[in-house]
This record gives C-alpha cells, sequence and structure tokens, in this order.
C-alpha cells in the first residue's frame, strides 16, 4: 500500500485549514468542505479540490478528517457526507466532541463501515500550521497504516492511548489537557486584571517570579496577546473555549467529579464571549473581569 491517500478534510476553520494544506504539502490528494464555503476557497491554491457538499468530498477517500465544532455538528455533517462514504474507509475523528458525543460518532461509524480513529489534537494555530501538532489517537491495530501517514502529515507526535475508539480514551486524555489550559489561561487573565485594577505595573509580577517554580512561559504568551493587543487572528477562539469548558465540566460531572475551576472558566468565556470577544483569541477572557467590555489592559 502507498503512503500516497486520498484524504477528506471536513471543517477547514483555523486547525481544519492548516492540516488540509499540511496534509496536501505531505503529497496526498486533499478534499475539502466547509460549511461557509468562502472559507475553504483560499485552499485551492495549495491544490486542494475544495467541494460544494460532504458527500463530494468524502467520495472515493481513505481517510475521512472531522474538525469542526462539536460532536452534534460532526455527526451531522457525516450523516451529509453518508451518501459518499466508503466502506472500509479510516475516519480520523479529531473535532472535541466530548466523551458521550464520541461514542455516538463511534456508533455512526460502526453503521457506515467506517473504521473509526478517535483523535483529537494538541496544539493551537501555530502548531497546526507548522505540521507541530500532537495526535492524541484511540482506534483498532489494523488500519493503523493508512492513518498514520495522516498524523505524520498534521503533527510531529502521536501518542496511542487504546484500540477502541468507542471508549474515548484519546477523548478523555485530551479533556484532562484541556483542563489545564482553560485553568492557566483564566489565572493569566485574572493576574492582569487584578494587577490593572491595583494600579501594578504586570512587569513587576512578572520580574518577581522570574525564574522560580511560579515562572511560566505559557502565562506570559498569554499576557503578551492581552497587553500587546494582538487577540486575533486567535489560536484558541474564546468561543471554541467556552465549548471545551463546557465539556470538561459535563465529563467530570458523570464521573462523580466537581470541577469548580474549570465551571468558573466556562462562565469566564461566555462572559467574555457575550462582551464581543467570541472569536479572539481565548486570552480575552481577561474582558470578562470588567463591567465594560471596552476594557483595556495599560
Amino acid at each position: 500500500m502507498t503512503d500516497q491517500l486520498t484524504v477528506s478534510v471536513l471543517g477547514t476553520g483555523i486547525m481544519g485549514a492548516a492540516m488540509a494544506r499540511n496534509l496536501a504539502r505531505a503529497g496526498h490528494t486533499v478534499r475539502a468542505w466547509n460549511r461557509t464555503r468562502a472559507k475553504a476557497e483560499p485552499l485551492a491554491g495549495d491544490g486542494i479540490q475544495v467541494c460544494d457538499s460532504p458527500a463530494e468530498a468524502v467520495q472515493d477517500a481513505d481517510a475521512v478528517l472531522t474538525m469542526l465544532y462539536d460532536g452534534p455538528a460532526a455527526l451531522g455533517v457525516m450523516r451529509e457526507a453518508a451518501p459518499g462514504l466508503r466502506s472500509g474507509a479510516a475516519w480520523v475523528q479529531s473535532t472535541t466532541a466530548g466523551i458521550g458525543a464520541t461514542g455516538d460518532l463511534a456508533a455512526f461509524a460502526e453503521e457506515h463501515g467506517l473504521v473509526f480513529y478517535d483523535a483529537p489534537v494538541l496544539g493551537t494555530r501555530q502548531p497546526a500550521e507548522a505540521g507541530q501538532l500532537t495526535v492524541l489517537a484511540a482506534g483498532p491495530v489494523e488500519g493503523r497504516e493508512t492513518v498514520q501517514p495522516v498524523f505524520d502529515a498534521v503533527g510531529a507526535r502521536t501518542v496511542w492511548t487504546g484500540e477502541d475508539g468507542a471508549a474515548g480514551s484519546a477523548t478523555r486524555l485530551k479533556l484532562v489537557a484541556n483542563s489545564w489550559v482553560l485553568a492557566a489561561t483564566a489565572a493569566a487573565g485574572e493576574v492582569l486584571a487584578l494587577a490593572q485594577g491595583l494600579d501594578v505595573a504586570p512587569e513587576s509580577f512578572f520580574d518577581l517570579i522570574a525564574g522560580g517554580p511560579l515562572d511560566m512561559g505559557y502565562l506570559k504568551a498569554k499576557a503578551a496577546l492581552v497587553l500587546e493587543d494582538r487577540l486575533t487572528p486567535a489560536s484558541f477562539a474564546v468561543g471554541t473555549a467556552a465549548k471545551d469548558a463546557r465539556l470538561i465540566v459535563e465529563a467530570g460531572r458523570q464521573h462523580g467529579v466537581r470541577l469548580d475551576v474549570a465551571a468558573a472558566s466556562a462562565e469566564r468565556l461566555e462572559r467574555a464571549a457575550a462582551q464581543g470577544h467570541a472569536d479572539e483569541d481565548m486570552a480575552a477572557a481577561y474582558f470578562a473581569s470588567f463591567d465594560e467590555p471596552e476594557k483595556q489592559a495599560d
């Protein structure tokens, strides 16, 4: 079997578009579809066929990669794609869908003879564009020779978490990882907001913790986006982060774990979205600390 595949990418937002380009650069034949076609059109310049429908995009594909908003969106698009799906094709499901939705997606795959891989990714815009994502993957050993070239094209590392994609072990690990990312982002926003309120220069705080156990590159990176007004284009948008935070809270609740920090992060993100920051980087949750949506960091 050749490593050159026909891959369908359904969903060409921040992550999906970057993944499609890297697949094409790796020599694969790529077809792409997006609900808003205009967002997918630039991919034509990279030799990617932009399709009018999910069914057209998946026709004769060796692998279908979904990178959509959430589980119900992924299921809805795959139902539209159903007439063009080839039995035996691999489905690389990279949408952050949540545990329950992953089971629903796996059931759809079984009904349509697809080989299902639960495969969310870690990373944001920059590593996605550089093909440096970390792929978390669960799925059968037989068939990995089809999906591994896909993972190699979009990521620098693949972490296999199990052989049963329906069990959602990759999604579970992704939710745990995202819980830390969201908590750290919320803390970064609050420390900037408190410094603003107390008339403390943020640099004083950064100097205080520099080189010690409290120092953190991620804190400084997210803080810089706010302080330097570089919240667009988003690496990980406020609206999407709010959705993920709610998935994390629900997963904890279903398994007897109360996640107060994740719940508070979800509320902050939703408040920032309501203030008009939904499409900005999730660091814009900073603004949720203030009643005035136009509040700026000094």
